[in-house]
């Protein structure tokens, strides 16, 4: 019988000192920003150093048949990072070298702690940067695979799994592999770089990703663009795209959400009074080219597309405004979780459908009476709502009504964010009980003991 001093002794070896136990962890190790914090003691948080810590720290785990929660930045909004009580946390936030960078070939390997605002800094000078934004650069590119992130860049350059090239991942009994690699196709076996991606850490642990960069666009410029009605917003998206033209940004606020933004900070938009008071939604389009004359070309074309459509005023911003812009609606989160909201979700549709789906989200916040404000990338019909409703029941059928209504038009419960704890519930309630149970064949030949990262995702069972 092992005992707890032998453990914790063991661990040390492992990670040379660098860990923490039951009684004296950070608190920010103990927790990710989903809304709905529990309180979780784990026996140990452990930092490794290197890929082979890694794969001593998962033999450890599996032979004392000890749950591991693997953890990156913690900027997670559904409980994935949650550590479980008695278990492992494997913090990755000392793995984060830019291994390698080949410029030729647009591509770099990275370890899974690097934060996107690493990568982006260190790549300053190579004409490169990895285009993938999910709003918080402090999020790890480890934590970003596990959860397929997207971001507001979406709607030109893809999510996550469309710049991840290859992985090196531990299996829980210390196996390591490594899928794919520095090319831009295969047809040469499972697609195991695309299993894992999104599998919210339950299948292996993510420790180095190889990565496909794009060329940085040095000229650009954001449209903020009002309208009476939030349909005529959501209505007009698909025209832009089909126009051909090719936005970085395709972004939608009602008007609640960017008046908060607004409020008490030094977002100067320019907007004239009375446009502002008629104004129900606003449509936020960034642009980004190689030449001044195509940038000048594009703003042309989609103003006189959205003015067709509608539009109270065209507003072009450069500079700092636009920044500021971008900037704060990627704070809309925050924001929303300092006003108090009960719950956010992130359901995605098709783009042509956002607007019945809105249509359904006012109907249902009428009925269980909830206040509810929006905002999302609307260029890949990524929705994403507060709901403010203080009562868990009314609150809880709610939400399952909002993912109904999306799942009817096609859609998915998380567009970005991930099932994690929150949204597991929901999820199996709604999808086919044969997906589900597929997906519990393949979590059982990656991790047979069920260690890895339980009680989250396609996992029914309850810690508490």
């Amino acid at each position: 019988m092992v005992d707890d001093t032998e453990r914790q002794s063991e661990l040390k070896d492992i990670v040379n000192g660098d860990v923490t136990f039951a009684g004296a962890h950070a608190e920010s190790d103990l927790h990710d920003e989903s809304l709905h914090q529990r309180t979780r003691e784990p026996f140990a948080v452990a930092r490794p150093h290197s890929s082979e810590e890694v794969v001593q720290l998962a033999r450890w785990a599996s032979r004392h048949e000890i749950p591991v929660t693997p953890r990156g930045s913690g900027t997670g909004l559904s409980g994935g990072a949650t550590p479980v009580n008695g278990g492992l946390v494997i913090s990755f936030d000392q793995m984060r070298a830019l291994l390698r960078v080949d410029v030729r070939d647009h591509v770099a390997v990275v370890q899974a702690g690097i934060t996107l605002r690493e990568l982006n800094e260190q790549l300053l000078g190579t004409g490169l940067h990895y285009p993938v934004y999910p709003g918080e650069l402090s999020g790890s590119l480890g934590g970003n695979v596990n959860t397929n992130a997207g971001g507001m860049r979406a709607v030109r350059h893809g999510v996550t799994r469309h710049h991840v090239l290859g992985l090196e991942v531990v299996l829980m009994d210390g196996s390591v592999l490594k899928t794919g690699g520095p090319v831009v196709k295969s047809s040469s076996g499972y697609d195991l770089t695309q299993l894992i991606i999104g599998s919210e850490g339950t299948l292996a642990l993510v420790t180095e990703v190889t990565l496909k960069l794009s060329p940085v666009l040095t000229n650009s410029a954001t449209m903020l663009v009002p309208f009476s009605d939030l349909r005529a917003v959501t209505r007009v998206v698909p025209e832009l795209i089909s126009s051909g033209l090719s936005p970085s940004i395709l972004e939608y606020l009602d008007v609640l959400t960017m008046n908060s933004l607004s409020s008490g900070t030094d977002l100067h938009l320019g907007v004239n009074p009375d446009v502002a008071r008629a104004t129900a939604a606003y449509l936020i389009v960034v642009f980004e080219t190689r030449t001044p004359e195509q940038l000048e070309g594009d703003l042309v074309a989609a103003a006189t597309l959205v003015e067709d459509a509608g539009a109270l005023d065209v507003y072009v911003l450069e500079g700092a405004a636009a920044t500021q812009l971008i900037e704060a609606r990627e704070r809309a989160f925050w924001l929303a979780k300092s006003a108090g909201a009960n719950e956010i979700i992130d359901v995605v549709v098709p783009r042509s459908t956002v607007p019945a789906f809105l249509e359904d989200v006012g109907e249902l916040a009428t009925r269980y009476g909830a206040f509810v404000a929006g905002c999302g990338h609307v260029g890949d019909g990524n929705v994403h709502l507060s709901i403010f409703q203080p009562d868990d029941e009314k609150r809880d059928t709610l939400l399952l009504e909002l993912f109904r209504a999306g799942l009817a038009l096609g859609g998915a419960v998380s567009g970005e964010h991930g099932l994690g704890i929150d949204k597991r519930g929901p999820y199996l309630a709604l999808a086919d009980p044969a997906l589900v149970e597929l997906q519990r064949k393949i979590k059982r030949v990656f991790d047979p003991k069920g260690l890895l990262n339980p009680f989250r995702h396609l996992d029914a069972r309850d810690d508490s």
